[in-house]
């Protein structure tokens, strides 16, 4: 299994991360690769995206089941690569700050099965913690954008 956490502190106070948050196809439409999210239920989400590592690059469908909306500070959730065996889940934390600010924390987890799983870490371990970060940054500067084209 491989993880990380990434923090990114948001221009907005937490009522207003959490409208924009709370929007599952917001989250899919910042994802590197973004290609199209297909709403399921209330919970559920299909997204497809197009992802590469070193000169592979193929089109994935990942499975989105959120378990728990806790808003304004908590979602959890879980995925899977449909056709493919990679697995994780996550959370999302947001807290306010004494500035007016959210401080946001997202946690990710994948794992891999069966045996190319070791290769599939291997190759994924380096990748996550960027591939978060940069998604944390967008979703902070997409509430930003948000929040000042309110005022």
């Amino acid at each position: 299994m491989i993880e990380t956490k990434q923090a990114v502190t948001v221009n907005a106070p937490i009522d207003a991360v959490w409208t924009h948050a709370s929007d599952i196809s917001r989250w899919a439409k910042i994802m590197p690769g973004y290609r199209e999210c297909d709403l399921i239920d209330a919970d559920t989400s299909r997204w497809v995206l197009k992802v590469g590592v070193g000169g592979m690059v193929r089109t994935v469908t990942v499975l989105v089941n959120v378990l728990e909306w806790a808003g304004p500070d908590r979602v959890a959730f879980i995925f899977e690569l449909i056709g493919d065996p990679v697995q994780g889940g996550g959370t999302y934390l947001a807290r306010s700050n004494d500035d007016g600010q959210t401080e946001l924390e997202l946690h990710i987890q994948v794992s891999g099965s069966g045996p190319l799983a070791p290769m599939w870490e291997a190759m994924g371990g380096p990748l996550l913690p960027r591939f978060a970060k940069a998604f944390a940054k967008q979703l902070g500067e997409d509430i930003e954008s948000a929040q000042a084209a309110k005022l």
